[in-house]
């Protein structure tokens, strides 16, 4: 079984690549089930999160507070700036337009920690950097979707924070919980969150693009386009300014991760809760989970041949 979970980690592009495809061809079966299901499924995630974060992941934060706070300012500020300005440059439609920006301003995503590793980056740094941005993402998300796309349409704020609360702070708060009163049951569990992660992923991704499969093949390629160039700018500018500020290899690298990864599963749900009159508002994100895989996959194997 743990063979099996993790060949499914391990691959977890391909999964997601290939059910994203097999939902576009054949989106009848996905597209009957509710769109309501998507957040569970991110909660069940960010449950995950809360089981393998430990006291290490925190004592770096206040250890290294110089690194952390490079990498929360570049994640907070670079993504949000290339969402907007990706949008402004290709004229994107109102809905794709709040999609992109959604995943911009979305904190990083777990799948940045393994692909850190895998690139023999500082993985201690990438957890550390995930971890703040996450627990930080239910005031600065909000506030920078506000900033960028309150000219576009009504950003409910107070409503976002409150989404991103249940969602993604309460299942951390209860992994933590069950970590420390169910130690044995968290031993076990470590070994198959990957792969139950990637199955997550892979599922949320099959929903919107089934309730979508129409759109995107009709005038898919410029939203496909435009998160294929946000998520390569960002890796590209995190490790510019890595390099830029002189950090070791291992740093930049995770900063460079850090910063093109998002957690565009919850963009996607906040895009599918906040946003329901803008359906295509949820594209970007489902669109971003496919291709950031694949892209981490690859600097992966460009990182990690030194």
């Amino acid at each position: 079984m743990k063979k099996v979970c993790n060949f499914i980690a391990r691959w977890v592009a391909v999964f997601v690549l290939v059910a994203a495809i097999i939902s576009m061809v054949f989106p009848a079966p996905f597209n009957a089930i509710p769109t309501s299901v998507i957040n569970p499924c991110l909660g069940l995630i960010m449950f995950g999160m809360g089981l393998t974060i430990s006291s290490n992941d925190f004592k770096v934060v206040f250890m290294r507070p110089r690194d952390i706070i490079v990498g929360e300012l570049a994640q907070f500020i670079i993504m949000p700036a290339l969402a907007w300005l990706l949008a402004k440059m290709f004229e994107l439609p109102t809905e794709l337009a709040i999609g992109v920006i959604l995943v911009g301003c979305c904190p990083g995503g777990t799948a940045s920690n393994v692909i850190t590793y895998l690139s023999k980056g500082d993985t201690a740094l990438s957890v550390g950097i995930t971890t703040v941005s996450t627990l930080v993402a239910p005031l600065v998300t909000p506030a920078l979707v506000y900033l960028l796309a309150g000219t576009m349409v009504n950003v409910d704020a107070v409503g976002m924070f409150q989404s991103i609360v249940y969602v993604v702070i309460l299942p951390i708060v209860a992994g933590l919980l069950c970590q420390r009163f169910l130690p044995a049951f968290t031993v076990k569990a470590k070994d198959y969150l990957p792969a139950f992660s990637t199955l997550m992923i892979t599922f949320v991704v099959c929903i919107v693009v089934g309730h979508n499969a129409e759109k995107i093949l009709t005038g898919g390629h410029l939203i496909i386009a435009v998160v294929i160039l946000h998520n390569l700018l960002g890796l590209g500018l995190g490790y510019g300014i890595g390099r830029l500020l002189k950090l070791s290899r291992p740093k930049y690298i995770a900063l460079s991760i850090e910063v093109g990864m998002q957690n565009s599963g919850l963009a996607t749900a906040l895009a599918t809760i906040h946003f329901a009159t803008y359906p295509l508002a949820a594209i970007p994100g489902a669109i971003f989970s496919v291709w950031h895989n694949i892209s981490g996959g690859i600097m992966a194997r460009i990182y990690g041949r030194k």
